[in-house]
C-alpha cells in the first residue's frame, strides 16, 4: 500500500475517492454525501489552496482518503474527510492516513489536529438527549452504543475536546476531538541537545587502536 497525493488530473482516483464517501457514510451519515455529485464536489474542494489531499492506494485501487484543512493561521488543521473502503477497514489504513496527514501538517507548522465526529444515528449516549441539561456531565459520561468512530480517534491519540449540541438537528450532536501534533523537528532538536549534554558530561573515550577479527 502506498500513500500519495490525490491529484486533480487523476480522474480515476478522484472518482474512486468520491465513491468511497458515498459507500462508507451511507449507513450512519446518509445526508453527508448522498450521491456522487455531492461527493465529487467534496473531492474538488480538497484541491483548494493550502489544503492536503492524500489517498492510500494498492494495485490501482483507492482504499482510503484523508483531507486536511488549515485554520487558525496554520496552527490548527481539520481532518476532513477521513474515509476507508468498507471492505478494507480494520487493516490500519485510517491510522496510516492520519499519521501521514499529521506529518505533513507538522512540516507546515501545525500544533493541533481536530476532527468533528457527528452522531446522527444514535450511536452514542450523547444522541437523542437534551445535552444542555448537563453538558459537561453528558460529555464526561459518554458511552459508545453502536460503534461510533470517536473511540477509533481516541486510539490514535485524539481526545474529546467538546460537543456541539443539535449540530445536525435535535438530538444529533457533533463530537469534537483534538490531538497534539508531534513536531519531528522539535523532537530531533531535543534529542540532539540531550545527546550534546550527555557527551559533555562523559569522559573522553580512548581509542583502543585497530581491532583484529
Amino acid at each position: 500500500m502506498e500513500i500519495t497525493d490525490l491529484r486533480p488530473d487523476d480522474w480515476d482516483a478522484i472518482h474512486q475517492a468520491a465513491a468511497l464517501l458515498v459507500a462508507a457514510f451511507r449507513e450512519h451519515w446518509p445526508t453527508a454525501w448522498p450521491d456522487m455529485k455531492s461527493a465529487l464536489q467534496e473531492v474538488r474542494e480538497s484541491f483548494g489552496e493550502g489544503r492536503v489531499s492524500r489517498i492510500a492506494v494498492e494495485d490501482g485501487v483507492v482504499l482510503g482518503w484523508v483531507g486536511g484543512i488549515p485554520g487558525y493561521g496554520g496552527n490548527v488543521w481539520e481532518v476532513h474527510p477521513l474515509v476507508v473502503h468498507p471492505h478494507h477497514q480494520g487493516r490500519g489504513i485510517g491510522r496510516a492516513l492520519l499519521a501521514d496527514l499529521e506529518a505533513l501538517a507538522a512540516e507546515r507548522g501545525a500544533l493541533t489536529l481536530w476532527v468533528g465526529t457527528d452522531d446522527e444515528d444514535g450511536m452514542t449516549s450523547l444522541a437523542g438527549v437534551d445535552l444542555y441539561d448537563d453538558l459537561l456531565g453528558h460529555l464526561a459520561r459518554i458511552r459508545n452504543l453502536r460503534g461510533h468512530p470517536y473511540e477509533f480517534y481516541q486510539k490514535v491519540g485524539f481526545a474529546i475536546a467538546g460537543v456541539v449540541p443539535d449540530a445536525n438537528g435535535p438530538g444529533k450532536p457533533d463530537i469534537l476531538m483534538a490531538k497534539r501534533v508531534h513536531r519531528r523537528d522539535a523532537h530531533a532538536q531535543a534529542g540532539r541537545s540531550e545527546a550534546a549534554g550527555a557527551d559533555a558530561a562523559r569522559p573522553p573515550e580512548v581509542d583502543p587502536g585497530p581491532r583484529l577479527g
